[in-house]
């Protein structure tokens, strides 16, 4: 279930909900009683070796103007 971050605009308290994709923009209320609170966006973070695979060397052309042979 996505965890989505809140901000309580009264005391200033930051705090994270677990809650379904359907409830993501319901109000939350602040753990310490408050209900002036504003949903914040988060990053998201992905782990792991890599993003990509290195290119191979000696590679070619291909895709985009200057790559593909079309500039002058």
């Amino acid at each position: 279930m996505p965890r989505y971050e809140f901000r309580c605009r009264t005391c200033g308290d930051t705090f994270e909900l677990s809650r379904p994709m359907a409830e993501s923009s319901a109000p939350a209320d602040c753990p310490a009683g408050h209900d002036d609170t504003v949903k914040l966006l988060s990053a998201v973070a992905v782990g792991g070796s890599s993003a990509a695979p290195a290119p191979a060397a000696g590679g070619g052309g291909g895709g985009g103007c200057c790559g593909g042979g079309c500039c002058g």
